[in-house]
């Protein structure tokens, strides 16, 4: 009946029931008999008309609901009913019946072969039943048969042998058992042995195995004893894992890292790794400290104990002071080497892994140990920064806790030293420049070396007011280098490696630090200083015969009543302890021969003890600049203030009251009486005065002077048995020129020490200069007022001129480097400090027009395009170059061929 409804629904039928038995429903509805289905498909017909008799068919007719035909139709009665109405209503129904009979002849007639087809079917499917019932009652009937052949004896043997099977089961369950009973012991050994990866596989299995017995009531719970060691073994696994922060061993990390890798846990062990550093650092520096501190207080107090790590640097004692500070920095280094061997570890055994993954064809556990060495390889690059940002803070919160302007200069320079050779752990270690640790140090390293430096001049005022300019007796080939102050330039490692000398110094050039002392060793080791020990052999060999004849020398030379308290304590400074220099008296050199006054034939360097005493401290100031080079500008500057203080008083003592200068044949070098002027000017306090009204900027500026020197009065100019002095004129003035001549020497050391920047001291004369202004100004308004907005004016242009200037002067730059561009800021910001504090107006004049320029400096080859053609307010030259010293190094030929040309077209309509 189906096929019958999809036939006709195939055939336009519109929407018939959906099984023929609706159709009985339909009480006027019934099937034709086989004549009838012949006599309705022998009558003639319409194909066309029957379909739209079918399709004028209601819909209700076709419903697959229980539907009451009879009562459909008498409730469609009208209340009044017309026969002739109702025929012809009966005659369509009729009608459709038959068309609908038709049709449905039709389709049977035409599914008759089908019918036949799926009878022929069944018939042999039944067949088929009843063969299968024949050979299941054959096979009841031979099963009846064996069970009744069976015989007692045969069933008991198939029993025992069931039950043997059984017992043989639970034989292999019970061993399994007793061998999971005692692995608890097994493990507390293995741990023991800190054979981590074994007693984690032990236990998974035993985990694994205790799963299979879990129905044993014994069993569950040694499945949760087994849990608790699992744990167990993860705690002490951390502590193994932190156990590599201080004294990294590789053997312990490979079983460490086995054993996480056991576990799945690779991630959460460098998490954990990360941590443990952090707090290793923590621990480390507190301890060290806090050793210190209760060795110096001498007894158990714990309440040091108590303090914050802050707190506790400030209870260190100068005494323990450098001690403590170099453990602290071996301390640190130990946690430092330990992650440098940790990544060493990483890269190497990640690589073995990379190729052992590639052999083999699971490719999600590939992916997946693909993904744990990519997160490793990252946490551990990010890793170096963190761990040397947290070194850093950790040392200069150790710096801070103590006042380094009360220890001696060589003190002193020998923390410099420990915080360079830090810094030059820290940028082997991550590339950085120790941002942090620079900063700290310099600012304490310029406090520091300014007061050294005032004491040094006023030292320095003595030696010339005390020198009767003999010949100090030194060999022909004496060289500056031979003296004890230079010894570092003779090392051919970089000037910030410490003094305590490496004997494998040419390896250092292309081994770093952490190569070097991977196996052994420390590079903050204090060795003893074997400086006492060498010997300066500069002095000619008819100077002094002997040691006792130096030291006899000394003597008489502190005997003299002329020489003041100050110099018979051998310039020995209270404050820094500087070493005495080995001076030669006068009456020493006087009471030798003749003979041995033959040092010009050998053409020896004519010069005094007051020329070695500058050369000295030239040296002890190179060393500072060496080590610390942030403050190379302030230092090169204080080392000119003593070339110019020594030039000056040669020219007080000699040129000032020669006789010639009254005629007025005196100086004719204009550029002279420049520099003169300029060193009058900016160092030599002319005004010793009681004045207590002088403003604080004058007593300052004073503070930053130093008062002219006298010659001494054993020096006799007015003699003409002596020619006026001319032995010791001629003494003077050469050993001026011998100290020319080394600064001249050194010149290529102070260039490699500061290729940022040609002219250093831009700034620092400028802000003298305006210094002077200031002061000048103020001295004129005494006299005339001067309005508010002339003064306004005349700063303004001032200062214009200035920092164009300064743009000028970063314009004829050859070379800088990233501590160059750096510095360029910073010396600007002082110079502005300096201005805020000498004049009112705001803005500063200009202040963008050189802010930009040295940003700059920073920018890349896109963006230094756009700024050329957005900024047409520099000149040729200064844009220029900043593409050929900014971009210079990092750009070919074409692209800056390209940027030359963009500054040329700017300057084109300028022609």
């Amino acid at each position: 009946m189906q096929k019958i409804k999809s036939l006709m629904t195939r055939q336009g039928l519109k929407s018939p029931p959906e099984s023929l038995s609706d159709l009985g429903a339909i009480e006027s509805l019934r099937v034709p008999g086989k004549e009838e289905f012949r006599e309705l498909r022998e009558q003639p017909s319409d194909p066309q008309a029957e379909q739209e008799l079918i399709n004028s068919i209601e819909q209700v007719y076709f419903s697959t609901e229980s539907f009451d035909i009879v009562k459909y139709e008498l409730e469609k009665l009208p209340p009044v009913l017309n026969l002739q109405e109702l025929e012809e209503y009966r005659d369509k129904l009729k009608q459709q019946q038959a068309a609908v009979s038709k049709k449905v002849a039709d389709l049977i007639l035409e599914k008759q072969p089908a019918y036949v087809k799926e009878l022929e079917r069944v018939t042999s499917l039944q067949t088929g039943l009843q063969l299968a019932a024949v050979i299941c009652t054959n096979g009841r009937r031979h099963l009846n048969i064996a069970k009744e052949g069976f015989t007692q004896a045969s069933l008991g043997l198939l029993a025992n042998q069931r039950k043997r099977q059984l017992l043989i089961g639970l034989l292999k369950s019970l061993r399994t058992i007793k061998t999971l009973q005692r692995t608890d012991v097994r493990l507390s050994e293995m741990l023991e042995e800190e054979d981590y990866p074994g007693a984690i596989q032990l236990c998974l299995e035993c985990q694994k195995a205790a799963s299979t017995f879990k129905h044993y009531s014994c069993i569950s719970e040694l499945n949760s004893k087994l849990q608790d060691t699992l744990e167990q073994i993860e705690e002490q696994l951390d502590v193994a894992l932190s156990k590599i922060c201080k004294n990294f061993d590789i053997n312990h990390y490979t079983k460490v890292q086995q054993a996480y890798r056991l576990l799945g846990k690779t991630q959460t062990a460098m998490d954990q790794l990360h941590m443990h550093f952090t707090q290793a650092i923590h621990n480390t520096v507190f301890q060290v400290v806090l050793g210190y501190v209760e060795l110096c207080a001498g007894n158990t107090d714990t309440k040091f104990q108590k303090l914050q790590y802050k707190d506790l640097c400030t209870h260190v004692t100068p005494d323990s002071y450098i001690p403590c500070l170099a453990d602290l920095c071996k301390a640190l280094w130990g946690v430092m080497l330990s992650y440098y061997r940790t990544m060493e570890w990483h890269e190497k055994h990640d690589g073995e892994d990379a190729a052992s993954a590639s052999e083999g064809s699971n490719m999600m556990g590939a992916e997946e140990t693909n993904f744990d060495r990519g997160y490793i390889k990252k946490k551990l690059e990010h890793g170096l920064t963190r761990i040397w940002q947290d070194v850093q803070l950790k040392v200069k919160t150790y710096l801070l806790g103590t006042d380094l302007s009360i220890f001696k200069y060589d003190d002193f320079i020998f923390v410099l030293d420990i915080i360079s050779r830090l810094m030059q752990v820290g940028e082997e270690f991550c590339g950085s420049k120790s941002e942090v640790l620079q900063e700290s140090i310099r600012k304490q390293s310029v406090n520091y070396f300014k007061n050294y430096h005032r004491t040094r001049l006023d030292e320095l005022r003595m030696f010339l007011e005390n020198e009767t300019w003999e010949l100090c007796p030194v060999k022909s080939n004496f060289s500056i280098l031979q003296l004890h102050e230079f010894k570092f330039m003779e090392q051919s490692r970089s000037p910030s490696v410490s003094p305590s000398k490496q004997s494998s110094a040419t390896s250092s050039k292309t081994v770093t630090l952490f190569e070097q002392y991977c196996s052994g060793g420390n590079p903050f080791e204090i060795q003893a200083d074997h400086k006492d020990e060498e010997t300066e052999d500069v002095l000619a060999s008819n100077g002094y015969e002997s040691d006792e004849q130096e030291k006899s020398a000394y003597q008489e030379y502190d005997s003299d009543s002329d020489v003041p308290e100050e110099l018979k304590r051998d310039f020995v400074d209270e404050q820094t302890g500087d070493a005495p220099v080995k001076s030669v008296s006068r009456e020493t050199l006087k009471s030798r021969k003749k003979s041995d006054y033959s040092l010009n034939k050998v053409n020896a360097p004519i010069l005094t003890n007051t020329t070695l005493n500058v050369i000295r401290l030239v040296g002890k100031y190179m060393q500072m600049m060496n080590i610390l080079k942030p403050i190379a500008f302030d230092v090169i500057h204080f080392m000119s203030q003593l070339f110019d203080y020594y030039l000056y008083a040669i020219y007080t003592f000699f040129g000032r009251n020669d006789s010639l200068e009254s005629t007025g044949l005196g100086l004719s070098s204009s550029r002279l009486r420049t520099t003169l002027n300029r060193i009058q000017e900016s160092l030599i306090d002319l005004e010793v005065s009681a004045d207590s009204a002088a403003t604080l900027t004058a007593a300052e500026e004073r503070k930053e002077k130093v008062p002219s020197p006298h010659l001494s009065h054993l020096v006799v100019l007015t003699s003409g048995d002596t020619l006026y002095g001319l032995a010791e004129r001629v003494v003077a003035t050469e050993s001026l020129v011998f100290l020319a001549e080394q600064f001249e020497f050194l010149q290529p050391h102070l260039d490699a020490v500061m290729p940022a920047v040609k002219k250093p001291f831009l700034q620092q004369f400028y802000s003298q200069e305006f210094e002077q202004f200031n002061m000048r100004l103020n001295e004129v308004s005494k006299r005339v007022r001067i309005p508010l907005p002339v003064s306004n004016i005349l700063w303004e242009h001032c200062i214009r001129l200035a920092n164009r200037t300064i743009v000028e002067g970063y314009a004829n730059v050859k070379k800088c480097s990233n501590e160059g561009r750096a510095l360029m800021q910073l010396d600007f910001q002082q110079f502005l400090m300096k201005l805020e504090k000498l004049t009112d107006i705001r803005p500063i004049p200009d202040k963008e027009f050189v802010e930009t320029y040295i940003k700059a400096y920073y920018l890349t080859e896109n963006d230094m395009e756009r700024w050329i053609k957005e900024h047409r307010e520099y000149s040729t030259k200064q844009l220029t170059n900043l593409v050929n010293v900014c971009l210079g190094s990092h750009i070919n030929k074409k692209a800056r061929q390209k940027l030359l040309s963009a500054i040329d077209d700017i300057d084109r309509p300028k022609r």
